[in-house]
C-alpha cells in the first residue's frame, strides 16, 4: 500500500518503477480513500497502542494506493525493498529511505507474512470478511 503521505507528494509513480525494477509483477492496483471504519479494521492489531488514533487519522486523511504484488519469495523481498519503519533507519535505496517523512508518516505498507498478505490483499480487493 502507498500511504497517503507518498500519495500527497506525488510519488505514486516513482514507487510503483521501484516496484517493477525489483521484479515484482502488480496483480492487482487501485486507488482508493479508507473510511474511519476501514482503517480501524485494517490496523485492528494495534488498537491498544497509543499510537493508533494518530494511524488512524493518518490512513483517512487522503487517498492511498492498494496493490496486490507477485514475486517469487514477495514478502520478504518487499520488506527488504521498503526498508526501516524508521526512515533515519533504512537502508540506502529503499522506499522509506527515498520518500518517507518519519516513522509515521512512512510512505509504504508491506505484508509482514504470507498470511497477512492474502488477508491484506482481500481486505482490498475481495472483501472484509476475514476481519
Amino acid at each position: 500500500m502507498i500511504k497517503p503521505d507518498a500519495v500527497e507528494a506525488g510519488h505514486i509513480g516513482a514507487i510503483l518503477e521501484k516496484i517493477n525494477a525489483s521484479g515484482f509483477k502488480i496483480v492487482a492496483m487501485k486507488l482508493t480513500q479508507l473510511s474511519q471504519r476501514d482503517a480501524e479494521t485494517f490496523y485492528a492489531v494495534h488498537k491498544e497502542r497509543p499510537f493508533f488514533g494518530e494511524l488512524v487519522e493518518f490512513m483517512t486523511r487522503g487517498p492511498i494506493v492498494a496493490a496486490v504484488l507477485e514475486k517469487e519469495n514477495a514478502v520478504e523481498d518487499f520488506r527488504t525493498l521498503i526498508g526501516a519503519t524508521n526512515p533515519a533507519d533504512a537502508a540506502e535505496g529503499t522506499i522509506r529511505k527515498m520518500y518517507a517523512k518519519s516513522v509515521g508518516e512512512n510512505a509504504v505498507h508491506g505484508s509482514d507474512s504470507d498470511e497477512n498478505a492474502e488477508i491484506e490483499s482481500n481486505f482490498h480487493f475481495a472483501g472484509r470478511e476475514q476481519f
